[in-house]
């Protein structure tokens, strides 16, 4: 698949810590699953949409290689990408993180494309910032895009992948929370198209208790990690061992929490097909 993105990778010598990029005899590189650990050609990992062939761990994708992955190419349309973030509780550092390079884009893009032809919405997280925290860019872009389908009859596609509200912004980021969610009520009163939910891994937080369970049709990505707090922190909570498999989407699936859960190479065709059905 010569549409998605070969990413640059740095091979990594004399640390401690096994690396996860390697030269083979050669000269090929390699990259160790997060999972099993076993060692897998990037050229394979790029073809198979960076799933292990291993044991079929699905890998994160950055933003841009989800809408490579999901749009037609050169279909994406980038819009409300000129709201950028602020610091409005000046908050001890949190300055300097938004001057770098990856805050343009901040933890979601949001634009119009096309999917085999037909017309979409969509949003799509960044997880490489900022754990995909929602702020106040998120909520507002989340917010003007639904708008923007409202009028153009367009359905909607938001691609979920965060650690919850950003703690920087404190109250100004849980107030997204209802922000996004008037904004999906509204988009329901005025347009009949759906609006689907992709959620990957991981969604937790505050995105997980707005909008991002909100969709008419939600589906996860095999593996992904779903819910509001960690495994971790409810263990701890409630003091006892938690099911195996818990807030994985298979899970979730099974107790009725998603609609489907899809593996990787699955989900382009699936959306399309619901796009053309509705």
């Amino acid at each position: 698949m010569a549409w998605f993105q070969k990413r640059q990778y740095t091979v990594i010598k004399n640390v401690s810590k096994p690396t996860l990029v390697r030269i083979g005899t050669e000269g090929a590189l390699w990259e160790s699953c997060p999972n099993c650990k076993e060692l897998a050609l990037i050229e394979t990992l790029i073809k198979n949409l960076r799933v292990c062939p291993h044991c079929s761990y699905h890998m994160r994708l950055s933003a841009d290689e989800r809408i490579q992955m999901l749009t037609d190419p050169g279909s994406f349309s980038p819009m409300f990408m000129d709201i950028r973030p602020t610091n409005p509780l000046g908050f001890p550092g949190y300055g300097e993180k938004l001057s770098s390079e990856m805050a343009a884009k901040e933890a979601i893009q949001t634009g119009r494309a096309s999917m085999d032809g037909l017309p979409v919405a969509l949003g799509v997280m960044e997880f490489g910032f900022m754990g995909g925290s929602m702020g106040t860019v998120v909520g507002e872009r989340v917010s003007r895009l639904f708008d923007h389908a409202s009028r153009e009859k367009l359905p909607v596609l938001l691609v979920t992948s965060s650690g919850g509200a950003r703690m920087q912004e404190g109250i100004f980021s849980l107030m997204q929370m209802a922000k996004t969610a008037a904004a999906v009520a509204e988009y329901r009163q005025s347009c009949t198209r759906p609006f689907v939910c992709l959620l990957c891994d991981p969604t937790t937080g505050g995105t997980t208790a707005s909008f991002a369970m909100l969709g008419d049709i939600l589906i996860g990505e095999s593996g992904a990690l779903i819910g509001f707090a960690g495994p971790r922190v409810i263990e701890q909570t409630i003091r006892q061992k938690l099911p195996a498999g818990f807030q994985r989407s298979e899970f979730l699936l099974e107790h009725g929490f998603l609609d489907l859960v899809l593996p990787r190479k699955d989900i382009r065709p699936t959306l399309t097909k619901i796009f053309q059905w509705v």
